[in-house]
């Protein structure tokens, strides 16, 4: 059980910001730049972590507690799911309803620690983030459903097991697909990323997770990024384990095919973000509400 544990956490801490990097080359790419190396992700962080930090005097222990509840949170959610042919080193019924909040549990002390500092305008950042998670989450639950639905099971572990194989062979085939573009989205919403979010912006009327984490710097950034590496690994590995499910039955092979899907999905963002343009904040909701119908109907298909 401990070498399980202690590998996948290491696979998780070794390779999530390597997906970042992969994106931020596919959209400098697409804008005709050479663009930062994709290992460039790893240099920002070892670069903050050697740096000190300044926190104001108006905060709380509250300011601290969300970069390091941000950070061990995708550790603790990643031990629920299975990465390859590692199979989940943690898993009992009802684990996905954990592994949701766990997610909720990361957000709501991110958004108190942007409220900590007292700053109006991370107040209306956390507001938004808040807001598009709760539409996001209705998502994410009837996506689960689905695959608990084909798994006859309520444990990650069998939802994301061999069994998808012969899902896809099956009458459930068109449901797998509609929550595998629902999915998609919400990984999109969760991570800030275009459209829903721009990581890169710095005009203050738009910004939405950015401004949640501008007073943060030096070591407690590191661990903010360093955090969203590892969510956007998680979440990604939700869709990389539904639309790869064949397992060759050798571990390395199937970890390595893992990672090589998640570079996918990275280059898939990518070129999401270079070719979209950023929505509306009032369109935000109208698109999540239509993903939580679409996976509705998902539920519904398999229920038939």
């Amino acid at each position: 059980m401990i070498g399980r544990i202690a590998l996948q956490l290491a696979v998780l801490l070794i390779f999530a910001p390597l997906p970042l990097g992969v994106i931020n080359k596919t959209k400098a790419l697409f804008a005709g730049r050479i663009g930062p190396p994709v290992l460039q992700p790893y240099y920002d962080l070892g670069r903050l972590w050697r740096k000190g930090f300044v926190i104001s005097r108006t905060t709380t222990w509250v300011f601290l507690a969300g970069p390091v509840v941000g950070l061990v949170v995708p550790l603790l959610a990643a031990l629920l799911l299975p990465f390859g042919g590692l199979p989940a080193p943690i898993s009992f019924t009802g684990d996905l309803i954990l592994f949701v909040y766990l997610f909720g549990l990361s957000r709501f002390f991110t958004a108190a620690a942007a409220l900590d500092t007292g700053s109006s305008f991370e107040g209306m950042g956390a507001a938004r983030e808040v807001t598009f998670s709760c539409l996001a989450e209705p998502t994410l639950f009837f996506a689960l459903l689905v695959l608990a639905r084909g798994a006859k099971s309520l444990n990650l572990g069998s939802l994301f097991g061999s069994q998808l194989a012969g899902q896809w062979q099956g009458d459930a085939s068109a449901s797998l697909g509609l929550i595998l573009v629902c999915l998609f989205v919400v990984l999109l919403v969760e991570n800030s990323r275009i459209p829903f979010d721009d990581p890169n912006t710095h005009l203050e009327l738009t910004m939405i997770h950015e401004v949640m984490v501008l007073d943060h710097s030096g070591p407690a950034l590191g661990m903010v990024l360093y955090g969203a590496s590892m969510k956007l690994m998680v979440m990604g590995a939700l869709l990389v384990r539904i639309a790869l499910p064949i397992q060759t039955g050798s571990i390395l092979l199937d970890l390595l095919v893992f990672l090589a899907g998640l570079l996918t999905l990275a280059v898939l963002i990518g070129v999401v973000e270079s070719t979209m343009a950023r929505l509306q904040l009032p369109r935000v909701p109208q698109v999540l509400v239509g993903t939580t119908l679409i996976s509705i109907f998902a539920l519904v298909l398999v229920l038939r």
